[in-house]
């Protein structure tokens, strides 16, 4: 008995269409392989937004609205942000209102970074930095950004050497000049109790991993995994 593209086409089509679109906004400094010990059901279709390049003295705002250019916004999508991603995916879930958007060791809101950044970006303490600083990573600041394992930190450590200097000064320049107010509806803020980049006390997250460090979407990604997945059934 011989089937028909045709029909095989139908009868796969109602499950395509039942697929969860899920968007990915890496950290600073970072790329794709920060999410990649995250696991989803196979109902999920994982897309990654990768940085494009930012304009001179572009915004927060400006550069996510372009990033965003990349999302089908003709089906119902999720948004996942990590850190700088997370305000990034803050700012397009404002304006693309996808059906959830989940921020992880991140804020949606700039009043949640603490003080001493915003003292920062008020003096521009980041245009001081010297580019090549940004591309140093020794172990004490692998630590301080969360790495506990050699894995994690040899990771970290390739994230950081192939990460481009003048991108993260750009985007740290976007993070201290950050204003938003708005948290979007429909969002998931989940945070670590010993993230050192944004520490927990200056932030009002929706779920808290004890433990958790600023890299925890690596360290701690069988619970992130399922807290995301069981939020995804129940929306």
């Amino acid at each position: 008995m011989y089937i028909k593209i045709t029909e095989v086409i139908i009868f796969l089509l109602p499950l395509l269409q039942m697929s969860k679109k899920i968007y990915f906004i890496s950290g600073l400094g970072a790329d794709r392989r920060a999410f990649k010990r995250l696991v989803f059901p196979l109902d999920c279709e994982l897309i990654h937004l990768d940085w494009i390049t930012a304009i001179k003295n572009e915004s927060l705002e400006s550069y996510a609205d372009r990033l965003a250019l990349s999302i089908d916004t003709s089906t119902p999508f999720y948004l996942i942000g990590l850190s700088f991603g997370g305000m990034l995916a803050t700012e397009i879930a404002k304006k693309l209102k996808p059906l959830h958007t989940f921020i992880i060791s991140s804020t949606p809101i700039f009043k949640e970074l603490p003080w001493y950044y915003r003292m920062a970006g008020s003096l521009n303490l980041q245009k001081i930095v010297p580019v090549s600083l940004l591309k140093h990573g020794n172990n004490i600041g692998l630590k301080f950004l969360g790495a506990k394992t050699k894995e994690e930190t040899t990771l970290l450590k390739q994230l950081v050497a192939d990460s481009d200097p003048i991108f993260i000064k750009w985007a740290l320049t976007c993070i201290l000049n950050w204003k938003n107010n708005e948290r979007p509806q429909n969002l998931t803020h989940i945070h670590g109790t010993t993230d050192n980049i944004l520490p927990i006390r200056y932030n009002n997250p929706d779920i808290i991993i004890e433990g958790g460090g600023h890299f925890m979407v690596y360290a701690n990604a069988d619970a992130i995994s399922k807290l995301i997945t069981i939020k995804l059934n129940l929306i």
